[in-house]
């Protein structure tokens, strides 16, 4: 089947937060991770026809949601999952406060790999917890991990807890079978627990192939709670929904009463339908979006190289979120989004958001639109940033 990536979805006045926090209609939105693509078709069928019911009331998740989940992550990551295992809640942020809750004590640290998405910071903060950072090493045009200096921070008898991205947000690397174990066997020697988001799990670009720590052993699955959604796969994170998934009994029960307590046990009746479309029968429109992405990818890198040279287009292996290298063109993060949004009218990410060490000099992109819109939002920020010079 054929899906339409090119057809611009009208967004603008319908409450969608990526485009209507502008007075400015002419503004292009290349910042939150939202994606401008209608999302699949089996999914708006399934949501349709459970609006169709017309009542809305508490939503029971029978046995079905919890095949769908096993059944996809089973054939695509080779990964096998228990029932038993799976918590499900609103979303993958409020799970990542929920189990640092779980895991931790107030005043205690938790690791992070900067740069990182910016709501672990609020997340770690908000439980009470420091964070330390074991910051990301660039090479080339990727990065790697300091793995001396991710073990000294382990070794810290206060941090008890690795909040892994993986892959990561906002560099695009995907982790490797043995970076990833490498990870957990350091945390294991020094007693830290590992909790990994795993949101993108599935925005791979062509060649590469995703890892859930989990599967990679069972040290690994012993030793780490995942969390993932297909939120931004599939863009349905105003569904709400997500998962917890974690074998080991005793944490999962921690988790299990942060989540009651916290009453984010309840969940919506669209956002396990739009789940079980999407895990049982979405797969060739994720794969096609996920190509879709790639030539988005490769727009943008065309364009800098051509436009706007002293920027590097960080390699990305994942996600749909570019990370692009500024530093030559003399100016900072910030400055560099404020002009954008003043004089280019295209609003992106500033690379402080993510850190303010690790990402000044950055700033970060969303591909996840029409060719013809990052087009246009591309032009503007080259010839934005070019007058500067």
């Amino acid at each position: 089947m054929t899906y339409n990536f090119d057809h611009p979805a009208a967004r603008r006045h319908t409450g969608s937060y990526k485009w209507d926090i502008f007075k400015d209609d002419d503004i292009i939105p290349l910042w939150v991770a939202d994606m401008d693509f209608e999302t699949a078709p089996c999914i708006a069928e399934a949501v349709r026809k459970r609006a169709g019911h017309s009542i809305y009331g508490y939503t029971l998740i029978g046995q079905s949601y919890y095949d769908a989940i096993i059944n996809w992550f089973s054939r695509r990551h080779n990964w096998h999952i228990e029932k038993d295992w799976i918590i499900y809640t609103t979303g993958v942020v409020p799970a990542i406060s929920a189990t640092i809750k779980a895991l931790t004590l107030p005043g205690e640290k938790v690791l992070v790999q900067t740069p990182v998405y910016n709501c672990f910071f609020s997340s770690i903060r908000n439980q009470g917890c420091q964070i330390e950072e074991n910051e990301l090493v660039r090479k080339g045009d990727s990065y790697v991990i300091d793995f001396e200096d991710f073990e000294r921070r382990c070794a810290d008898e206060k941090v008890t807890v690795f909040l892994l991205c993986n892959p990561h947000n906002p560099t695009g690397r995907m982790w490797t079978h043995e970076e990833l174990e490498r990870m957990n066997d350091i945390c294991l020697r020094h007693g830290v627990k590992i909790i990994s988001d795993e949101i993108h799990c599935e925005l791979a670009m062509p060649g590469e192939t995703f890892s859930p720590m989990a599967a990679i052993s069972d040290a690994c699955r012993d030793n780490c709670v995942t969390l993932n959604s297909p939120s931004k796969s599939f863009n349905t994170a105003g569904l709400q929904i997500a998962n917890i998934i974690c074998c080991n009994p005793e944490i999962r029960r921690r988790i299990d009463r942060v989540i009651n307590i916290y009453e984010l046990c309840d969940v919506n009746p669209f956002g396990p339908v739009a789940l079980e479309a999407a895990y049982n029968n979405g797969e060739e429109w994720l794969d096609s979006l996920n190509n879709y992405i790639s030539g988005n990818y490769e727009l943008l890198k065309t364009s800098f190289a051509k436009d706007l040279p002293e920027a590097t287009v960080i390699k990305m292996e994942a996600t749909y979120l570019a990370w692009i290298d500024i530093s030559r063109l003399g100016i900072t993060s910030e400055e560099a989004c404020r002009k954008l949004l003043k004089d280019g009218k295209v609003y992106v990410n500033s690379g402080t958001m993510y850190g303010r060490k690790a990402g000044e000099g950055y700033i970060r992109i969303n591909l996840a639109c029409p060719h013809s819109t990052l087009k246009k939002g591309i032009d503007r920020i080259t010839s934005t940033l070019k007058m500067r010079k």
